[in-house]
C-alpha cells in the first residue's frame, strides 16, 4: 500500500492483531459460554442432577465473571493483555478437561466458578480494552469487526458441540473442545498481542510513527481519565443505567419469549424459531447499522437503537397472536441489541479514553452482571405474581424509555484537547491540560 508520498505503507499492526483476537473470541465465547446448553441434558441423564442444579452452576460462572471484571481490567491497564489472556486461555483448557472428568456436584460448581473467572480474562471486556488502546478514529469500526466475529460463536459452536456429543458423548466432546480452545486461542494470545501501539513506534489507527518527522506533524494523543474520576462522573452512571435497562430487557426476552409466544397460541416450533433468529438479527444489525457507528454521533445512535428495541416490544405486545408481528419484533429488537454492544464499548472509550479503560469498563460490567443475574428471575416472579406477560412487556418498554432518556441526558463528548499519552500508572487528568 502506498501513502501520499509514494512510499510503501505497511498494514497497521492493530488490524491483524484485531482479526486474531476476534477469531479467539469466536472460539472462547462458543466453548466457554454457548456450549453449556448442549451439555445440560446428557449430564442430567448420566449424573442425575436437576436442571436447577446445573443452571445454578452456570449462573455462578456468570457472577464470578462479573466480580472478576474490575481486577482483570486493572491488571490489563497496568500490564497489557498478553500475559492475562494467555494464562486465562491455558486455565480455561485445564478447567474444560476437569469438567470432562467431573462426578460430584460440588466439584462441578468449583469448575464453573473457575470458568467464570477465566472468562473475564478472555471474552469481550479485555478485547474491548485492546481496541480502546489501539484505535481512536477507527475505534467504532474496530468494535464492529470484533462483535461481528463474536456473533458467529453460537452459530458455530452450539451445532458443533451437539455433533461432538453425538459422536463421543458429553465428556469426549468437552475434551475435543478443550483441544480446539488450546490450539486456537493460546497461540493467538501469546504470539499476537502487544500492549500498545507506541511500543512499536506507532500511533493509534496506524497514522504514523511517534517520532517527529519534517513531513509528518506529530499527532496529539488522546486524553484519559482515571477510574476515581470516572466513577464520580454523572455521565458514567447515566450510561450504566441506560445499558443496564437494555441488558435487562435483552436477557428477559431471551429467557421468556418462547413461553410468552406459546401462551399467545403460537406453536412451540414457531416460538423456538423466533428465539433462534435473535442471533441472526444481531449479526445483521452489526453488518448494517454497525457500519454507521463511526459516522453518527454515538449518543444519537444509541438512543435510536433503544428506540428499535422499544418499537419491537410494542409491536409484540399489540400483535401477540400474529406471526408477522413476532417476526417484526425479533428483527427490530435483535438488531438493536446487537449494535448496542458496540455502542456501550465505544461510548465508554469516547468519554474516558484508553489509559484506564479496562478498570472503568470492568466497573460498568460488574453493574451489568447484576442486571443479567436479576433479570430472568425477577421477570419470572413478576409474571407469576401478575398471572401474565402483558405487564412485563410494558414494564420493559417503560424501562427502555428511561434508558433512552438517560443516554440523551449525557451530552455529546466535546472536542478534546489532546495531550501526551499518559502512563497506565498515572493517567493524565483533564485539569492538567
Amino acid at each position: 500500500m502506498m501513502d501520499g508520498h509514494g512510499r510503501v505503507r505497511r498494514i497497521y499492526y492493530g488490524w491483524p492483531m484485531l482479526v486474531g483476537v476476534s477469531t479467539a473470541q469466536v472460539v472462547s465465547w462458543g466453548i466457554l459460554y454457548y456450549a453449556f446448553s448442549v451439555f445440560v441434558t446428557p449430564m442430567q441423564a448420566e449424573l442425575g442432577w436437576t436442571t436447577v442444579e446445573l443452571t445454578g452452576a452456570y449462573s455462578l460462572a456468570l457472577l464470578c465473571a462479573g466480580l472478576a471484571a474490575i481486577p482483570v481490567g486493572r491488571w490489563q491497564d497496568r500490564h497489557g493483555p498478553r500475559a492475562l489472556m494467555t494464562s486465562c486461555s491455558i486455565l480455561a483448557v485445564l478447567l474444560l478437561v476437569a469438567w470432562a472428568q467431573v462426578e460430584q456436584l460440588a466439584s462441578f460448581y468449583l469448575i464453573m466458578a473457575g470458568i467464570g473467572l477465566v472468562s473475564a480474562g478472555v471474552l469481550y471486556e479485555p478485547a474491548f480494552t485492546i481496541i480502546a488502546v489501539w484505535f481512536r478514529r477507527l475505534r467504532s469500526r474496530a468494535f464492529t469487526v470484533l462483535t461481528f466475529f463474536g456473533a458467529f460463536a453460537s452459530l458455530v459452536f452450539i451445532p458443533l458441540s451437539a455433533w461432538l456429543t453425538s459422536l463421543f458423548g458429553w465428556r469426549g466432546a468437552l475434551l475435543v473442545l478443550a483441544a480446539i480452545l488450546a490450539t486456537i486461542t493460546i497461540p493467538i494470545h501469546s504470539l499476537l498481542l502487544r500492549r500498545r501501539p507506541e511500543d512499536l513506534g506507532l500511533l493509534p489507527d496506524g497514522d504514523g510513527p511517534t517520532t517527529d518527522q519534517p513531513d509528518q506533524p506529530a499527532r496529539p494523543r488522546e486524553q484519559s481519565l482515571p477510574p476515581a474520576v470516572a466513577l464520580r462522573d454523572g455521565r458514567f452512571w447515566l450510561l450504566t443505567a441506560a445499558f443496564a435497562a437494555s441488558t435487562i430487557a435483552t436477557v428477559t426476552m431471551t429467557v421468556h419469549v418462547i413461553p410468552y409466544l406459546i401462551t399467545r397460541g403460537h406453536s412451540s416450533g414457531f416460538a423456538a424459531t423466533v428465539a433462534g433468529l435473535f442471533g441472526l438479527m444481531s449479526l445483521l444489525g452489526r453488518m448494517t447499522l454497525g457500519l454507521l457507528a463511526s459516522r453518527v454521533a454515538h449518543r444519537r445512535m444509541t438512543t435510536a437503537l433503544m428506540g428499535m428495541q422499544i418499537v419491537g416490544l410494542i409491536i409484540l405486545a399489540l400483535s401477540s397472536t400474529s406471526q408477522l408481528g413476532a417476526l417484526f419484533y425479533i428483527a427490530l429488537f435483535g438488531a438493536g441489541s446487537g449494535v448496542l454492544t458496540i455502542m456501550r464499548a465505544a461510548m465508554l472509550a469516547d468519554h474516558y479514553g484508553p489509559a484506564s479503560y479496562g478498570t472503568i469498563n470492568g466497573a460498568q460490567n460488574l453493574a451489568l452482571t447484576g442486571a443479567k443475574t436479576v433479570a430472568p428471575v425477577g421477570a419470572g416472579l413478576l409474571v407469576a405474581a401478575l398471572g401474565g406477560y402483558g405487564v412485563l412487556l410494558w414494564g420493559l418498554v417503560a424501562m427502555l424509555m428511561l434508558g433512552a432518556g438517560a443516554v440523551l441526558a449525557v451530552r455529546d463528548q466535546p472536542p478534546r484537547s489532546y495531550i501526551a499519552v499518559p502512563t497506565p500508572e498515572r493517567p493524565v487528568l483533564a485539569k492538567e491540560r
